[in-house]
């Protein structure tokens, strides 16, 4: 009798112990340059976001195949501009995944043909989805533009077409942990709401200058408004323009609790 008893709490125990470690498992972001991040879900979910890759300068030559990424679940873009959103519709067919983005360019993927309406949920800013379990999107501001330009077949000429209001992505994962992708944009004051609905541990933002903020303006939108525990730098050094550096804005911040994480093109972490 007491060797059943045992027996059953030793199982109950494990069943336990696996719950709690899945629960308190890591997340992984993979970073391909520029935007470009593979996030990876504790539990095994693969979100794509602003995916720029085959023609990315920066992202390493063997990361430069779109199979090689495996399956995919969610695409997320930001905005409409070649550099975010590039590769977003091919690797949403290859996996027949959705493909959230600004409510205007997933009408406009729509009209044009270049993905099924199955495959364009819609959502705007201040929106919320939740894709799987534990899981929850939500679109917040970025203050930048958005316009989509299409080639189109029958004329061989670039098109410009509505490509909606830019967003950020707050993604909050199964076991709390949250990830603010701020998309490309200026700092604003409505980042301290940001901070004060949302609390991202971890904020991926353009350092770059001239199209985005540079890193002075990223110092300030850590340091003033935003206040997470760690931040990554994105969108710099992939063309003449966007050339602020992860020191400058290390630099910028000067003694802050934000730890920040300097990832090289093709790298990944955990937390």
């Amino acid at each position: 009798m007491r060797s059943h008893f045992f027996k059953t709490w030793m199982i109950f125990c494990g069943l336990l112990i696996q719950s709690f470690a899945h629960a308190q498992g890591s997340v992984e972001l993979l970073w391909y340059g520029q935007s470009a991040f593979k996030i990876t879900t504790q539990s095994g979910k693969v979100i794509m976001i602003d995916p720029w890759i085959l023609k990315n300068p920066v992202t390493p030559p063997e990361l430069k195949n779109l199979e090689k990424i495996g399956k995919v679940d969610l695409v997320l873009v930001t905005h409409a501009h070649w550099d975010h959103m590039a590769d977003g519709p091919e690797i949403a067919k290859m996996n027949d995944a959705p493909l959230y983005g600004p409510g205007d360019l997933n009408q406009t993927f729509m009209n044009l043909g270049i993905l099924p309406a199955k495959q364009l949920p819609r959502m705007n800013k201040g929106g919320t989805i939740s894709p799987f379990p534990g899981v929850k999107i939500s679109a917040v501001h970025a203050e930048h533009s958005s316009t989509y330009v299409w080639r189109n077949p029958q004329t061989d000429k670039d098109e410009s077409h509505p490509g909606g209001e830019p967003l950020g992505f707050i993604i909050q994962l199964e076991n709390g942990f949250t990830i603010y992708h701020a998309g490309d944009t200026d700092v604003f004051t409505d980042m301290g709401l940001i901070q004060k609905r949302y609390r991202p541990d971890l904020v991926l933002l353009p350092i770059g200058g001239n199209f985005t903020m540079d890193p002075k303006g990223a110092a300030m939108a850590i340091n003033d408004y935003l206040k997470p525990r760690f931040a990554i730098p994105m969108h710099y050094k992939t063309n003449p323009f966007n050339i602020g550096t992860p020191e400058e804005f290390i630099a910028a911040l000067g003694k802050t609790k934000t730890q920040v994480k300097v990832m090289k093109p093709g790298d990944s972490i955990k937390f």
